[in-house]
């Protein structure tokens, strides 16, 4: 399911090689175009056609137009059922590109390169797919597993620390939900460098490609990855709203802090746990000013979250370091204590 590819990308020749696709659909953003396209290309060993589809870069791109404009090219390419897309690119690439692939035709087969940190680490594992409508985080989508995920991490050196530091927030969350040794490891690195970082993504992913074999539909355990999640995706959302879009890792930090307050509030951990956990995430991210929201705002988009039911907010919370708890309903004054104890962190 996973291969971390070599200098040759031999790993990568071979699926093709076994596969046989009819052609190659390989979907970039432009900044995977300059950076990365040039490297899958000079290792791509193979007589199979292909074609280079971009879309713009950004969160923002994640929607229903750009997911229409991509079934009329594929049409326009006369593609059938038997081609291969490969999403090469981060988050926004895989999830779109895993939609698209798996709704077109009712489905033809992709697989993910992701190339950023959040998508080594998170987003192209797990067989999510997705896409934003009206500013609500990932509300359509599908689950389907790619054929294969290939990650190469020499691409990590093309990326800018805000986009490190995105990808690290999601590995972060891997420690604090199932791998105690892991988020010490984590936290031990003094500066978010690719080669830092590199020695812990295998374990990262294999975290999350366990959870997700237990529990694909997301019924019971792969729940606890939702952790920063709940508040974190409204905060990302009425950013997207305001025209002012932030990094995906930059609100799922907040969700963190925020939601272990919660799960302080709630007693189910200690407050020192709490502050400890609280402490070492920011270390690595900057504190967001969410003053221009109100906690009615942030609630009304919670409430929309697609992991809701009967009307409940539904939170993961954690228990201790390396373990969580999932469908944990909190109330309403809570959860505006713990935006309140965000704001005021000094």
């Amino acid at each position: 399911m996973i291969s971390i590819l070599d200098e040759d990308f031999s790993q990568l020749n071979d699926f093709l090689e076994t596969l046989k696709p009819t052609k190659l659909l390989i979907l970039v953003d432009e900044n995977t175009h300059e950076h990365c396209l040039p490297i899958l290309l000079g290792n791509l060993e193979t007589e199979i056609p292909f074609e280079i589809i971009e879309i713009a870069a950004g969160e923002e791109m994640k929607n229903l137009e750009t997911a229409a404009q991509l079934w009329e090219i594929l049409t326009e390419f006369e593609t059938d059922r038997k081609a291969l897309m490969i999403n090469l690119g981060g988050g926004v690439i895989t999830d779109m590109g895993g939609f698209v692939a798996s709704t077109y035709k009712r489905g033809i087969p992709f697989i993910n390169i992701p190339t950023t940190l959040l998508g080594m680490c998170d987003a192209s594992i797990g067989g999510k797919t997705g896409i934003d409508h009206r500013y609500l985080k990932n509300i359509i989508g599908t689950f389907a597993h790619p054929e294969h995920i290939f990650v190469f991490p020499e691409f990590l050196k093309t990326l800018p620390l805000n986009e490190i530091r995105s990808g690290f927030a999601e590995m972060l969350k891997h420690g604090l939900i199932a791998d105690q040794n892991h988020w010490k490891d984590l936290i031990s690195i003094e500066t978010l460098v690719p080669e830092n970082i590199k020695p812990f993504i295998e374990t990262s992913m294999k975290i999350k490609e366990k959870v997700v074999e237990e529990d694909f539909k997301e019924q019971h355990i792969r729940k606890t990855l939702n952790f920063g999640h709940t508040i974190g995706h409204a905060i990302e959302s009425l950013f997207l709203l305001k025209g002012k879009p932030i990094m995906h890792g930059e609100a799922v930090a907040l969700g963190m802090i925020c939601e272990t307050h919660l799960s302080f509030l709630e007693h189910l951990i200690s407050k020192d746990t709490a502050e400890n956990i609280v402490f070492n995430i920011r270390k690595f991210f900057p504190d967001l000013d969410i003053s221009d929201f109100s906690a009615e705002e942030i609630l009304d988009f919670m409430k929309n979250d697609k992991k809701n039911s009967f009307g409940n907010v539904s939170f993961s919370l954690l228990k201790n370091i390396g373990n969580a708890t999932f469908n944990s309903s909190v109330s309403n004054e809570k959860i505006n204590y713990a935006l309140h104890y965000y704001q005021n962190l000094g």
